[in-house]
This record gives C-alpha cells, structure tokens and sequence, in this order.
C-alpha cells in the first residue's frame, strides 16, 4: 500500500470576526515572530479551489515566511456557490457593507487588531473568479488596500447576471473605458489614493479570455488617470511586462502577459528559490506570479534568507478569540439563509448551468 506524504496544511480557521453575511470560512497564516505592523496579504482562491490548496500552489505562505507578512484566505461555501467560485457576478456580493464583499473586509478588520497588523498595508490577490473578486473588493473598499493583483480575472462591475458572466468570460463587453472608470468610482465614496494594481493573464487562456486582462487595465489606469499607453516596457524571465507611472514617476499599474499559458497562476516551482507547487490551475512558467507581485507591492524584505519556515506551522495551534482551530478542522456553519429560498429566488437554479459551462471550459469532469 502506498503511504502519503502529504505535509500539514498551513493555515489556520479563524472564527468570529463579524455579522458575516456573505457566509465566508475565514483561514489565516501568521508567521512566528512576526513583528508589530507587519502587511497583510488577503489571497482569493478560483472555482473549485480551497483556501489551503491554494496555498499550497501559490505558495503565499511559504513567502510570508521569509519576508515576516501575514497571509488571509477568505473562503467560499458550497451552500453559496457549488462549484466554490465567489459570486463576483451577483450584485449583493460586490457592494459595499453587503455580502461576500463585506465579510471579506470583516475578516481582514479582525485581523489587524488581533495580530496589530499595518492596516496601510493591505493587499489583496486572486484568482478567476478570486481575480474578479479582488476587483470588487478594490472598488467598494479602496481606502482598505494599498494594491491589489488580479491574476485571469475580471474588471469590476462587467457582469450582474449568470449569463453576463459567461459572456464577460469570452471577453464579449460593450462597456467604455469612461463606463469601466465609473463602475469603480462609484462603488464608494473614495477619493483616492487609489490602490496599485498588478494584472496577470495567459496568452492562452480559453476560460477567461485575454481580453479582460485589457478591460482590467483600462479600468484601472483610467481611475489612476495614466496614459494609454505603458510608460515602459521589461522582459521579466522571458515574459513582457507593461508598466504605468504617474507623473511622480511612480509605478501604478503593471501587466504581465504570459505567452503560451493557459488559465492559471503562473509559477516558478524548481530551484533553491522555488515557490509553491504544480497542481489544477497551478501552472509552471518559470515566473512566480506570487514572488514578483510582492515585489511590486514592496514586500520583499532585503536579505531575507530562503528557509521553508516549517518551524512557523508546525510548533503550535494559533488562537483567536480564545478558540483554538487547529489544521484541517471544518467545523459546521450556519447555512446562509438565502439558501433556503433559493428555488424561490432563481438562484438554486443556476446550479445545472454553472456545472455546464465549468465542464465546456474543462473545469470539472
């Protein structure tokens, strides 16, 4: 008989951390030692992800060791969604203090006073549908977060429907770039700073198709009111890299296209240095979208060394609340209410419709 050798997972469930209407699990990583004021980077998973095998692949964790940042993964509920994507397509889970949209920001809350995290240092990742995710939650709360990255995502606000999804997911938009501004300014109040932006696609992708990464950017740089234009252009291991600055000279928004890669976050798992791990949407590409995304947002510590940090997860339990929520342990939550009234509402319906379109882009068998 074969003996698996999986390692513990290093994640933490947090409890507690708000009225929760968007029914979320809330799942945490904090480095020991970690020092006073330290970010936090809140990492969203796609369909048919979990938070720890998200973790696993991406490796965020696994960076926060070495570079001393706490890691938070909100994640979905199959009574919500049943194939775990964030509803980025329904309008009461995108809007500001309603939804998975406010239990996100609950957890985060939390957080930062139970670890006295830096709340000037925010982030937050995802993605497919954790990429269209982050988009909303940089919109209806960005005084929250200095950066962001969306990684095969979407632009905030291009769908409101089931089918819409579908449609936006083909890159099939009829929205201006003075709309997709408008989407974001309105989501709140906010007056800037706006948050900057990361943007991540393959070439290849054929379930988000490429040409939301350019919708992703327009909205953006039209919200920072950069050019049209890159202010410049790198090769970062091979791959071209557009950058945005503002008339201070800083860096606002990058764009990473990954020739010949399909849907996914791209990876660097070989070497000394490498990150994360290969698996379903975990795509190696010889770049760590991870490693260089934390370079952009600033949180690559000079000097730090490249040890796994194994010592972080595996000498203690972490508490919160007085609860003490050790690896692997789900328990039961409350099923959210509209769950109940989802064949009144339509929304159970949409179950057989996501399943289909999921299994044409090749995400379930």
């Amino acid at each position: 008989m074969k003996t698996s050798h999986r390692r513990p997972g290093r994640l933490m469930e947090m409890r507690a951390f708000g009225s929760n209407p968007g029914a979320l699990k809330a799942f945490f990583h904090c480095p020991q030692r970690l020092p006073s004021k330290a970010p936090l980077v809140v990492v969203l998973h796609g369909c048919t992800q979990t938070a720890e095998g998200y973790d696993r692949g991406a490796g965020w964790s696994q960076l926060a060791d070495k570079h001393s940042f706490a890691v938070l993964y909100p994640e979905q509920q199959r009574v919500n969604n049943p194939n775990l994507c964030f509803n980025w397509f329904l309008p009461e889970d995108i809007k500001r203090n309603s939804g998975e949209a406010c239990s996100i920001q609950q957890m985060i809350v939390k957080l930062i006073a139970s670890r006295n995290l830096d709340p000037a240092r925010v982030y937050v990742t995802g993605l497919s549908a954790g990429g269209a995710m982050t988009s909303a939650m940089l919109a209806t709360y960005p005084e929250v977060f200095a950066g962001g990255a969306v990684i095969g995502g979407l632009p905030y606000g291009s769908a409101t429907t089931m089918q819409e999804a579908f449609e936006r997911m083909q890159g099939k938009s009829s929205l201006s770039t003075v709309e997709l501004q408008q989407l974001v300014r309105g989501a709140s109040s906010h007056d800037g700073p706006w948050p900057i932006l990361s943007v991540w696609h393959g070439t290849h992708d054929q379930t988000v198709r490429p040409r939301n990464r350019d919708l992703v950017i327009d909205q953006w740089r039209m919200v920072h009111d950069l050019s049209a234009a890159p202010s410049r252009t790198d090769t970062v291991n091979g791959y071209t890299r557009h950058v945005w600055v503002d008339k201070a000279g800083h860096e606002r928004l990058e764009s990473f296209e990954i020739t010949g890669m399909a849907h996914g976050v791209p990876l660097a798992t070989k070497g000394h240095n490498g990150l994360g791990e290969e698996a379903p949407f975990m795509l190696e590409a010889g770049i760590s979208s991870t490693h260089e995304i934390a370079r952009f947002w600033g949180l690559l510590v000079q000097g730090a060394n490249d040890r796994e940090g194994k010592a972080a997860f595996e000498s203690r339990p972490d508490i919160l609340d007085g609860e003490i929520i050790l690896p692997g342990s789900k328990p039961e939550r409350e099923p959210r209410p509209e769950a109940e009234t989802a064949a009144k509402t339509g929304r159970g319906s949409i179950e057989t419709v996501i399943n289909n379109a999921l299994r044409a882009a090749g995400l379930l068998r």
